[in-house]
């Protein structure tokens, strides 16, 4: 079998670079939708039931703190282990690792709830990882939020060190 490369990956499943930090593709926007009234308040429009893209990191790239108003689940599909960092609303860092190393507590799926901020990052520097990501209600940019590095550290001071490394600006 054949030693896969990022750049074949993103070759061959039509990756575009993602304004957080590396490559997607939105694979899947399910045609039911779920109007406003059914969604959280203050939400506008409607949202489809669930969305689904392939996301790819390589080497030093990283995806940038952001959050989103749904639940998104992680998949792992291939290279190094992602390195999943999460603050939640009371400002607790959490780490987790997306692989397939299970006996080293990797996951092949995880969940991070609505609301959380998360960054990631290739645990591998010389390696990628291609991972895929499923939002429910699905996703709209209009949920979407990265904030500036002096906004998050205003908001989690204590949390500076994993911030610094993994915000644009």
């Amino acid at each position: 079998m054949k030693k896969l490369c990022s750049k074949e990956i993103i070759e061959k499943f039509k990756l575009e670079a993602h304004p957080e930090g590396g490559y997607f593709h939105e694979t899947y926007r399910s045609l039911g939708k779920v109007n406003n009234s059914g969604l959280w308040e203050g939400a506008e429009g409607f949202r489809n039931y669930s969305t689904g893209i392939y996301f790819l990191l390589d080497k030093n790239q990283f995806s940038a703190f952001h959050r989103i108003k749904q639940d998104e689940m992680w998949h792992f599909y291939a290279g190094s282990t992602l390195l999943l960092h999460m603050i939640n609303k009371e400002g607790n860092y959490k780490l987790v690792k997306i692989g397939n190393n299970i006996s080293e507590d990797e996951f092949f799926q995880y969940v991070v709830t609505a609301g959380t901020w998360f960054a990631s990052e290739v645990e591998d520097k010389t390696s990628f990882s291609f991972c895929g990501c499923t939002v429910s209600p699905g996703f709209d940019f209009r949920d979407f939020e990265m904030p500036s590095r002096k906004k998050l550290l205003s908001e989690f001071p204590n949390q500076q060190k994993i911030i610094s490394r993994l915000t644009y600006r």
